[in-house]
């Protein structure tokens, strides 16, 4: 069952924004490789970075759900997941260089992290079409994985 949710605008400078537990960090990792920006996900303590296909303000919903909601695969360009800690149960979310743009009180624990994006394609310049939608669910810490990789035509 969703228990919340919310769209918004979030401005994904330096192409990512963060979720993350505000009563644990305000500090998103560094320390990137070509996997990680490959993947478009990468976590740190407390953190998940998402990391989207443009440097520009991007639409965003995210979903607080009681369990795993599952996902069509077709309907999305690339999907990754993560695991995030959030031991005070205070999500927020949050842009690069901006601030919180979003906050949600969850139980306090593991969550599984599910980011979904699509309309790649669309993008020809900033008045594309993309959009991210992320969706979270109490569940125990497991590795970061690409479920679906987005690779652009040639």
């Amino acid at each position: 069952m969703r228990l919340q949710h919310r769209a918004f605008d979030v401005f994904a400078d330096y192409h990512q924004f963060y979720l993350w537990d505000r009563g644990m960090t305000n500090q998103a990792p560094e320390d990137y490789t070509d996997e990680d920006v490959r993947r478009r996900i990468k976590t740190g303590p407390h953190v998940v970075v998402i990391q989207p296909e443009r440097n520009t303000t991007v639409p965003v919903e995210v979903e607080v759900h009681d369990a795993d909601p599952g996902f069509d695969s077709t309907a999305w360009d690339h999907v990754a997941e993560a695991s995030l800690h959030l031991p005070t149960g205070r999500l927020q979310v949050h842009e690069c260089i901006g601030g919180p743009v979003a906050e949600f009180a969850v139980e306090p624990g593991w969550y599984r992290v599910r980011s979904l994006a699509d309309g790649f394609a669309t993008i020809t310049d900033q008045d594309a079409g993309d959009r991210y939608h992320v969706v979270l669910w109490p569940a125990p810490p497991d590795e970061v994985r690409v479920v679906k990789q987005w690779i652009p035509a040639e």
